[in-house]
């Protein structure tokens, strides 16, 4: 048989047949293997839940964050980032030139209304009040002459009077005797010489009175002339305490004290040194920091709803300083600008704060919170549960069966980490504010512990 077997093999058409077969058993070997491995992926694919038909049972729970809808009353607030302001800026300048001979104070101090802080050589100005007070008191005594040539002329002008009067009686006398002499004389009782006599004498009589009038005038004229020496004795003296004011005003310039409280900045020149009268360089700035202001913009469509609010009563403003925001500085609304900046279009404002901690430095950045008015009965949610998708904003809510829908929502006004809801949840709601990204509708989820999100927390 293998003597045949061989020979059959030897033969070209046994071998043709024999690769013919062995052909098509390789074919079908590897038809087995096709259909072997397409019966293995139906039989995978079968076993899988077709989409929108699966069983909540069979998902897997995402873990998740959630928070309660609440509802509480929350301010209505404007977020801005501001620079806080000295509330005034002094630059020192000296009034007088010398040399500086005192600086009582450290550079970057808190000072005093009131308080030395420089000290110029005073000499001079001393010499100039010495000088001055003496000028005055020269005038002085020029006043007490004048006031006493015065009265001297005063007196000069009674005494005038007096003569007047005395010659104007014996003017009249003069002239009855020489009236009488002259009936005589025409009776021939008197000689002509005796009538001559008494006419003489009337006559000079007349000219002292004459005189006399002449005498008062001129000691009247005198009297005027001593009221205007003692006029001008007292201008002089004016003048001359006006020079004693002037020199002591100067010498007051030689010390030089703060005008406000306030906190100094660098110190420009040191003693030693020579100082010029108003220099262009200030010896040291003082900038008052209690209260202090708080320059913030708004934007210009917020400027109605600002003056609404404005009118009904002051507005608080917080200063937040970074990296310590929990602890904000308490102040108010005290001014807003006139107009808008064109270039921003926005609107200047500033608060004033009190600053007694000294929190708050010119210069300085803060997040200022500008609180309009309160909105009561609000319904709120953490912040991080809004979410913005293609349709607008919304949140996950979790039902009783812990799967999740996809709620939209309309959100209000954002308060720190809380956002006010206008529509779309209730009070009592369970909202996601962690895992939101591995969610979908209807999906099965865990809530894991955590901080409540509305505290400010994070999940754990």
């Amino acid at each position: 048989m293998r003597y045949l077997f061989h020979k059959l093999e030897t033969k070209p058409a046994f071998r043709e047949r024999k690769n013919v077969w062995h052909r098509y058993q390789a074919g079908g070997l590897g038809l087995i293997s096709l259909v072997g491995l397409l019966y293995l992926f139906y039989a995978h694919t079968a076993s899988k839940p077709k989409p929108g038909k699966s069983d909540a049972k069979n998902q897997r729970a995402v873990p998740v964050v959630v928070a309660t809808v609440t509802r509480k009353t929350v301010p209505l607030e404007v977020r801005q980032t501001g620079t806080v302001e000295a509330f005034s800026t002094v630059t020192i300048k000296s009034q007088i030139g010398g040399q500086l001979t005192g600086v009582y104070f450290k550079e970057g101090q808190d000072v005093k209304k009131g308080q030395l802080l420089f000290k110029i050589d005073s000499r001079p100005q001393q010499a100039a009040l010495m000088q001055a007070v003496a000028n005055q008191e020269k005038s002085i005594a020029q006043v007490k002459q004048a006031l006493a040539n015065q009265a001297k002329a005063i007196t000069q002008v009674s005494q005038a009077k007096a003569n007047l009067t005395k010659d104007q009686a014996q003017e009249r006398n003069a002239q009855a005797q020489a009236q009488r002499y002259s009936s005589l004389f025409s009776e021939g009782a008197v000689s002509r010489s005796q009538l001559d006599e008494y006419t003489t004498t009337a006559d000079a009589q007349k000219a002292t009175v004459v005189a006399d009038n002449e005498a008062i005038a001129n000691a009247v004229a005198a009297v005027d002339a001593a009221k205007a020496d003692v006029n001008n004795a007292k201008a002089a003296v004016n003048a001359a305490k006006a020079e004693v004011d002037n020199a002591k005003i100067q010498l007051s310039y030689s010390s030089i004290y703060s005008p406000i409280d306030g906190r100094t900045g660098s110190l420009k020149i040191n003693q030693g040194n020579l100082v010029k009268e108003n220099d262009t360089n200030p010896l040291v700035s003082i900038s008052q920091i209690r209260p202090i202001y708080v320059n913030f913009p708004i934007p210009q469509r917020l400027l109605p709803e600002l003056n609404k609010y404005r009118a009904q009563g002051k507005l608080e403003v917080d200063a937040l300083i970074p990296e310590d925001e929990g602890h904000p500085e308490r102040g108010e609304l005290t001014f807003v600008d006139s107009g808008v900046d064109t270039t921003t279009g926005t609107v200047l404002l500033k608060g004033k704060f009190a600053n007694t901690g000294k929190r708050l430095s010119p210069g300085q950045f803060v997040n200022v919170v500008l609180k309009l008015v309160e909105e009561p009965n609000a319904i709120v949610v953490p912040t991080p549960a809004v979410q913005t998708g293609q349709k607008g904003q919304f949140v996950y809510v979790v039902n009783a069966d812990n799967t999740v829908e996809m709620r939209p929502v309309v959100v209000g006004n954002t308060i720190g980490n809380e956002s006010v809801i206008k529509q779309g949840l209730k009070p009592g709601e369970q909202v996601v504010t962690d895992g939101q990204f591995n969610l979908r509708p209807k999906a099965k989820v865990r809530v894991k512990p955590g901080i409540d999100s509305q505290k400010g927390g994070e999940s754990r």
